[in-house]
């Protein structure tokens, strides 16, 4: 009975034994397979935190588009600026700027007899915009590059020309359009842009223009879509 008792106790002892280890091979196991199986190790991840707070841009670009059916819009010339940008939230930033474009334009004889269009001549433009953009990787870059899409409302101030008689003068235009474009983030605080927006805004022609140019029933009025493609580079404070 004794060693009866005895081989009951060794095998009970190796079924406890036998559990504790499958036990503990278990509970060492679901780890290993759930660290497979979560996402991109942190220090791998193609997506990094992009740095908040105000974003100071230098900006060139060049400035085209339509002159209107008497081609004296200005259009067609360099630009250089400074923009404020900041990230208000995790997608979206908020812009201003001022830019300056190098542009020319023609002007019409339109008091003539046969009215002439003379140029292009020297026909600078003053931008200032505020807008609105909107992440399309929200507050992270994506292998440090973070695209974005948005939109701008703002004013175009033109010079004028003292040679057109006409009394057309470019004056001061309300602006609006769409934009879209890409930073890169070589560093945390410093990025390189690539962008590009549609500028809108409406020419209004002089009375004198119904002598020989537009029909009394035609409207004094036209808009014109300028197409404006910049390069920048931003620091952020």
């Amino acid at each position: 009975m004794v060693g009866l008792a005895n081989r009951r106790m060794g095998r009970s002892s190796t079924i406890v034994r036998t559990a504790v280890c499958i036990v503990g091979l278990l509970s060492a196991h679901p780890p290993i397979r759930l660290s497979a199986q979560v996402g991109h190790d942190p220090g791998a991840s193609p997506f990094h935190d992009v740095r908040r707070g105000l974003m100071v841009r230098v900006v060139g670009g060049v400035y085209g588009g339509g002159r209107g059916r008497f081609r004296v819009g200005p259009s067609h010339g360099k630009t250089g600026g400074l923009r404020l940008e900041y990230q208000a939230s995790n997608a979206v930033v908020l812009t201003t700027g001022i830019a300056y474009a190098q542009t020319d334009a023609f002007y019409v004889t339109a008091y003539d007899d046969v009215p002439r269009t003379v140029g292009p001549i020297d026909n600078d433009l003053v931008l200032a915009d505020a807008g609105l953009q909107l992440s399309l990787t929200g507050g992270k870059s994506f292998h440090g590059f973070q695209p974005y899409v948005g939109a701008t409302l703002g004013l175009a101030h033109g010079s004028s020309i003292p040679a057109d008689t006409s009394l057309y003068r470019f004056g001061t235009k309300f602006t609006y359009g769409p934009e879209a474009g890409v930073r890169w983030y070589p560093a945390r605080r410093l990025t390189l842009e690539l962008g590009g927006r549609l500028v809108y805004y409406k020419l209004q022609y002089p009375l004198s223009y119904r002598i020989h140019l537009i029909p009394i029933n035609a409207p004094l009025t036209e808009w014109t879509a300028h197409p404006w493609a910049t390069v920048g580079v931003a620091w952020t404070f």
